[in-house]
């Protein structure tokens, strides 16, 4: 199961109630692994010897990957979408004084300490523009709000906002987009959810007429796919259009220093294996284990680790952890004045025996599963955004 979280590093679109994401700062890439890297997953699965209770436990794990899939798709992958922080229109008399990141797979929380230099109140818009969906027979994201019973399924991250105390009451913004045309009314008139993903969306479909569905076909909105997979011949409508969001409000900045703190349920990707040690004399593992250096930092301590877990199978390195990703997109959201005063992240891993790994500079080890990075007059880098990777150990092997 791979990590393919593409960001665009766009600063966000904050403008007027017409903001449509057209030049959203936050999407993925989601596309079906190659067959190397799905034969090193399956191999992973299929010589190991299991027992009766960890294969229907592994079995139980696969379909909770696979919850979020569309109907036809039979890959190994979960890709997390990259959410990230607050953004609003460049302000030259608001300074951010700290921000605390913190992050975990199951939240993301910030505390931001913004200050009004001015002798005036500040009218700011305010926004949160969340990462592009994007549907298609070959994606399969992980999408909080299908996760979690009773939450407002407009609200995919469960994202929440307080300015000085009081909670914030946003405005959603959504558009469906098909080659960067709005088809959002299109949808509507039809009945059809915006998010291209879900069981509410997959039965408005199926329940269109003929005409209907050839014209969403038409516009490229919907691919229609015909197979037969033993029970005679069956047909798939799968939503082929991009669900672009954002979350706006107007802020009033008093004189001096306001807090705003935010939170979010984040997305996670996921693999049953671990995919990214280098095979001698596989250049493509070489090339994964080299991107994998460079998204995550993975160092030798970390290698070190696993190579002393590894267990040998049929000419074959299994290692006994499964990977999970985590993304934060921080290069959008540097239009404040000036850098960051004071800037903490704090990462936590939850589970003690897990492994983890991360970019930043003067980490330190914290506690139990934390870490955390500190530093003054901070900006966010536009090369490289957060990209944490998390290595839960399992007892498949």
């Amino acid at each position: 199961v791979v990590q393919l979280s593409a960001t665009r590093k766009r600063r966000p679109v904050v403008a007027s109630a017409a903001i449509s994401g057209v030049s959203h700062s936050r999407g993925i890439l989601a596309v079906t692994p190659s067959l190397t890297f799905r034969g090193r997953v399956q191999h992973a699965i299929q010589h190991a010897e299991f027992d009766e209770e960890t294969t229907m436990r592994l079995s139980a794990y696969l379909l909770a990957l696979s919850l979020v899939a569309v109907p036809a798709l039979a890959n190994d992958t979960t890709a997390q979408l990259g959410a990230g922080g607050l953004g609003f229109v460049n302000s030259q008399n608001i300074e951010m004084a700290s921000e605390h990141l913190f992050v975990s797979p199951s939240q993301i929380k910030v505390v931001y300490e913004f200050n009004n230099t001015s002798s005036e109140d500040q009218h700011v818009l305010v926004a949160f523009p969340m990462p592009d969906v994007e549907g298609g027979p070959d994606t399969m994201i992980d999408v909080p709000s299908s996760r979690a019973e009773g939450q407002d399924p407009s609200n995919l991250f469960g994202f929440e906002t307080s300015f000085n105390g009081t909670p914030v009451a946003a405005s959603l913004y959504q558009y469906a987009f098909r080659n960067n045309v709005d088809y959002s009314a299109d949808l509507k008139a039809a009945n059809i959810p915006l998010a291209p993903f879900g069981a509410e969306t997959q039965t408005a479909l199926n329940a269109l007429p003929e005409v209907d569905l050839a014209k969403l076909s038409h516009l490229g909105l919907v691919d229609i796919m015909e197979y037969d997979a033993g029970n005679g011949p069956q047909v798939d409508h799968t939503p082929a259009w991009t669900l672009r969001s954002t979350y706006t409000w107007e802020a009033t900045f008093p004189p001096g220093v306001s807090e705003v703190i935010h939170t979010y349920t984040p997305s996670v990707g996921g693999t049953v294996a671990t995919t990214f040690m280098p095979q001698d004399g596989d250049a493509e593992s070489e090339a994964r284990f080299a991107e994998y250096q460079q998204r995550y930092c993975v160092d030798d301590n970390l290698v070190a680790s696993l190579e002393k877990a590894a267990i040998p199978a049929d000419g074959y390195t299994n290692y006994p952890y499964v990977e999970s990703w985590l993304s934060y997109i921080w290069s959008t959201g540097n239009n404040w004045a000036g850098p960051i005063g004071k800037f903490t992240l704090t990462v936590d891993k939850e589970d003690p025996d897990a492994l983890a790994s991360f970019c930043g500079e003067n980490v330190k080890k914290t506690g139990a599963t934390t870490f955390e990075m500190t530093a003054t007059d901070w900006s966010p880098p536009y090369d490289q955004e957060l990209e944490i990777l998390l290595l839960r150990p399992v007892d498949w092997y």
